[in-house]
């Protein structure tokens, strides 16, 4: 069953009320009924489970009955960091990272990257990031939301990424494979993945001056979308909790 997000803060005396989309889809999709059992998350990682006391498509009262610590969280801190492609492609990725754990995403402007048109689209397009990234959570059973972070400039990357142990720029033109890639002092990974038409060299030599070790994703061109979801499951693999990392 999905989880469903709650607000920790409007708890009262372990009631907790679902309303709007949410509501609808227990009742009319799920068909939960009183007495049902229902998952839910407060988004920061604390798990919640609950019996259904009323249900209707316009609110849906539970009775909290135990809460715990997640167990579906990972144990990386991971950012990852995109340059702007089109707005779908966008979409698909945080789709995706949700699925793989990921704790951020951060979109960026670059020179090759593709730009939104004022600041009245941005705050839309983040609001519609927002609501992927709380429905991908729900379907996948995370218990921590994505952080969606607004669009940064590329240098803006670079220095907010001065505490993270783990710097890593994917380029097709490296030679350097990803296993090369070792614990370091801080559990914190930040992925930067560029543009459709690849990074400038120099914007390469940038983020190497800033503490980013440039990484290949194998032999043959990915598209960004594709490579941003790649590089997730394998810093995954080797730095988190889906496999060969530390724990």
């Amino acid at each position: 069953m999905q989880k469903f997000l709650i607000n920790k803060e409007v708890l009262n005396a372990g009631k907790a009320v679902i309303h709007g989309q949410d509501a609808k889809h227990i009742c009319k999709v799920l068909r939960l009924k009183p007495q049902d059992t229902i998952s839910m998350t407060d988004g920061h990682g604390t798990d919640f489970t609950g019996c259904i006391d009323k249900v209707s498509p316009e609110c849906v009262e539970i009775s909290i009955q135990s809460e715990k610590k997640s167990l579906t969280e990972s144990n990386l801190d991971l950012t990852l960091c995109t340059a702007m492609l089109k707005h779908n492609k966008m979409d698909e990725i945080i789709k995706q990272i949700t699925q793989l754990g990921v704790t951020r995403w951060i979109p960026f402007y670059c020179k090759r990257s593709i730009p939104l048109s004022g600041p009245k689209r941005e705050k839309k397009q983040i609001e519609r990031w927002q609501t992927i990234a709380r429905e991908s959570l729900k379907q996948c059973r995370r218990s921590c939301l994505v952080e969606i972070m607004p669009p940064m400039e590329f240098q803006q990357v670079l220095a907010f990424s001065k505490g993270c142990s783990h710097r890593l720029a994917f380029w097709e033109a490296s030679d350097r494979p990803l296993a090369a890639t070792v614990p370091g002092e801080n559990n914190k990974a930040v992925v930067l993945i560029g543009p459709e038409g690849g990074f400038e060299e120099e914007e390469i030599r940038c983020a190497v001056e800033s503490g980013f070790m440039s990484y290949s994703l194998g032999p043959r061109i990915l598209r960004a979308e594709t490579a941003a979801v790649c590089a997730c499951s394998l810093i995954q693999y080797l730095l988190g909790d889906m496999g060969g990392g530390p724990k």
